[in-house]
């Protein structure tokens, strides 16, 4: 049984956050929180919120952090959230993060920990460019470091896998230069507030998911 629930993941694409926030979250029985879900969520609701976001989607702009963290915080004050959280791709940046947490202060809650996913870019980049996906259920897989059990088919449902035409070398050094930039200063932020962990990202998922529930008992 884990001590630390309410946590945000952190780290560079490829480095396995959300492989590992889906076991967890089973395991420990937290909510696994992904902002694309909540907006599409709002949106499809038709609420205030979702409007104003559905207005910049549709125009092709970026929704406003001050309306992803709120819709963030209103998700995170639901029953399911209760026992723990997992936020996983947000804050992406230093002002999402202080959104964040005004937002969660008027929800009288708090970030227990930040767990930073590390790994060298060559790895980041191997594990991208050999990612497989189930176009069912959306779990990931690694040609090298994490194949499925049966060729092309997913251990998880049984569902076809396949390679996303973004999973190209370009496109990964792309995504790694943009999270240098704008997510990585999110690490000394959360380390001065002495909320960071860190992870070995570089394991295998069978000792890196034993590591993750130790850093967080």
């Amino acid at each position: 049984m884990i001590k630390k629930k309410n946590l945000i993941f952190l780290g560079a694409p490829g480095a396995g956050k959300g492989t590992l926030a889906q076991i967890l979250c089973e395991n420990e029985k937290l909510a696994h929180i992904s902002t694309g879900d909540i907006l599409r969520g709002e949106i499809a609701k038709g609420s205030e919120l979702g409007l104003k976001a559905k207005h910049y989607v549709t125009t092709g702009g970026l929704v406003p952090d001050e309306i992803v963290a709120e819709m963030v915080a209103r998700r995170l004050a639901e029953a399911d959230c209760q026992d723990g959280f997992v936020l996983d791709g947000f804050p992406r940046t230093i002002p999402q993060a202080k959104l964040l947490e005004n937002a969660l202060a008027n929800i009288s809650k708090k970030i227990d920990s930040v767990v930073y996913f590390h790994a060298e870019e060559e790895l980041l980049i191997k594990r991208l460019t050999a990612r497989l996906t189930c176009k069912k259920c959306g779990t990931n897989f690694n040609k090298i470091y994490s194949p499925p059990l049966k060729e092309n088919i997913c251990d998880r449902c049984g569902g076809e896998l396949y390679q996303r035409p973004d999973d190209s070398l370009e496109t990964a050094q792309s995504r790694l230069k943009l999270y240098k930039e704008q997510t990585a200063p999110l690490i000394p932020y959360y380390k001065e507030r002495k909320l960071l962990l860190q992870l070995d990202a570089s394991l295998s998922k069978d000792k890196s998911y034993p590591a993750l529930v130790k850093l967080l008992s």
